[in-house]
């Protein structure tokens, strides 16, 4: 059994637990988690570089947000993890719903329908090959 306070315990547990893979996340996105998808899905196993460019080509909006999320791993993955670039490849990719904003449309005959702005939370995790 351990000896030491409950939170020197818990450090100690999470220490060796950690996950060490490079990763981004980008919270509350102004997309929708199902468009999202579509363009992670793209990258999904693809190398970091690779991934970069289908990206930057790619003519959905969804497409600069995770570049800029990718942008983020790879660079905290060299900088942060000392990793090589040219050996990262994208492990997995996440797109969560995140809280949606309610909005009222009014319509005729003084209904109203209600219009839902959905967002997403973007996640991409990267490992060396």
């Amino acid at each position: 059994m351990a000896k030491g306070h409950r939170s020197q315990i818990k450090r100690e547990r999470n220490i060796a637990t950690k996950d060490n893979r490079p990763q981004a996340t980008a919270k509350y996105v102004g997309i929708p988690a199902s468009k999202a998808k579509i363009v992670l899905d793209q990258i999904k196993g693809k190398d970091a570089v690779t991934a970069e460019a289908m990206l930057k080509y790619n003519p959905r909006l969804a497409a600069e947000i995770c570049g800029k999320v990718l942008h983020s791993a790879i660079a905290n993955a060299e900088n942060n993890l000392g990793m090589d670039v040219s050996k990262l490849y994208v492990e997995d990719v996440q797109a969560g719903q995140a809280p949606v904003m309610k909005r009222i449309r009014p319509r005729g005959k003084g209904s109203a329908n209600r219009i839902l702005k959905r967002t997403c939370h973007i996640s991409i995790i990267l490992n060396e090959r």
